[in-house]
This record gives structure tokens, sequence and C-alpha cells, in this order.
């Protein structure tokens, strides 16, 4: 049977094999982990799709757009590679605009996997 998935998520891994997507969502509680890996989920059978759930960021960077537990809200920086939805950097937002450092660790580690 095909895989019904249009894109299929990977966590990006640093050259050490550590995974920081996967290592923040561990850190986040279970409500939210489920919110966010329902919303990833989304984004894979239906990519491709835009506002409210996915926004372009610009250079090839996109988000995944998750409201959270304790009205919070997350974010998961990922491109799209061969065919994958390349999990970069997540963070729960505390400002309206995404911070320069998170789009900075996102951008360097796309550049890591796209070159």
């Amino acid at each position: 049977m095909p895989n019904p998935k249009k894109l299929t998520a990977a966590f990006y891994q640093t050259p050490g094999g550590n995974e920081p997507v996967r290592d923040w969502l561990l850190g986040l509680d279970e409500a939210s982990r489920r919110i966010i890996g329902r919303d990833i989920a989304t984004v894979e059978y239906g990519w491709p799709l835009g506002m409210p759930l996915c926004r372009q960021l610009g250079g090839g960077l996109l988000e995944v757009r998750s409201s959270i537990a304790e009205k919070r809200i997350a974010r998961v920086i990922f491109v799209v590679h061969a065919g994958h939805m390349v999990l970069l950097h997540g963070f729960v937002k505390k400002t309206g605009k995404t911070p320069k450092p998170d789009l900075a660790i996102a951008k360097r580690r796309a550049k890591e996997i796209t070159s």
C-alpha cells in the first residue's frame, strides 16, 4: 500500500547524532507534545498547507504553528528537502515576531542539510 503522506517528517540530526527538536519535544508536557505531533502529521498528510497552520518564513524555511497547553504558542521550523519535512528547530513563542536567534539556528541547520 502506498504511503498516503505527501511529506515525511524527519528530525534534523547534529553531526554528533543528537536530535534537538526531538529533545525539545520530550521536554514539553504530554498534552503539548500531542498537539504539536498532530499538527506535524496534518502537514505530512495535507502538504502543501498555508495559514493558519503553516507559514513561510523566507529562504525556504517554513513553520508549523501550534497552540499548546496553558495558552502558549509553539513553533517548529522546518525545510522541505528530498521529500522530507526536516524539523530544524522548535521553541515556545514569547513575542509576536519569531526571535532572530531562533531563525538563525534554523537557517544554520537548513544550510547544513541542503548544501
